[in-house]
């Protein structure tokens, strides 16, 4: 039978390499852990919303319209870094249900502006405040209120970190 093995050699030995890790290694870490987070928070929230959702790329399009105001078609593929025959099939989308317009660019005939309609903002308002609810029944089922503080302070951090 061997004797036991000693691991307090090893447990030294790897606490010397954490300590001397490359930053950026445990930063990547870090960001790994937050995308995961952050998208699995937004996918929970999607599911658990009771409003209908127009579908991801036009709530994207909504929000941007509802934020920024007119854009070209252009501008909207570019600024959301979609492509543009997929937005034109999102744009004919949202016109025929009536949540954006589409006119005819004063300074350039051959252009076009999009916007945001009342029913748009109507539909983006409902949607929002539906994912909103369920977070916040979430937030106070799940977490204790130095959690809920702790995660004020991180809305802060990565409201800062999509603004770099």
């Amino acid at each position: 039978m061997s004797a036991p093995t000693d691991f307090s050699k090893y447990r030294r030995m790897t606490s010397a390499i954490k300590q001397h890790a490359e930053p950026a290694g445990e930063l990547t870490a870090l960001a790994r852990e937050v995308r995961e987070g952050v998208g699995r928070l937004d996918w929970r929230m999607r599911a658990e919303a009771d409003a209908p959702s127009p579908g991801a790329a036009a709530l994207t399009v909504l929000s941007r319209l509802s934020r920024a105001g007119t854009h070209t078609p252009g501008e909207l593929a570019e600024t959301e870094r979609m492509h543009p025959q997929s937005l034109t099939r999102i744009l004919a989308t949202l016109t025929s249900r009536g949540l954006v317009t589409r006119t005819a660019d004063p300074s350039d005939g051959r252009r076009s502006l999009i916007d945001i309609t009342a029913a748009g903002r109507a539909v983006l308002r409902e949607y929002s405040m539906s994912r909103e609810k369920w977070l916040a029944a979430a937030m106070d089922r799940s977490l204790s209120t130095t959690e809920q503080e702790l995660l004020r302070m991180a809305s802060q951090l990565l409201k800062r970190l999509a603004e770099s």
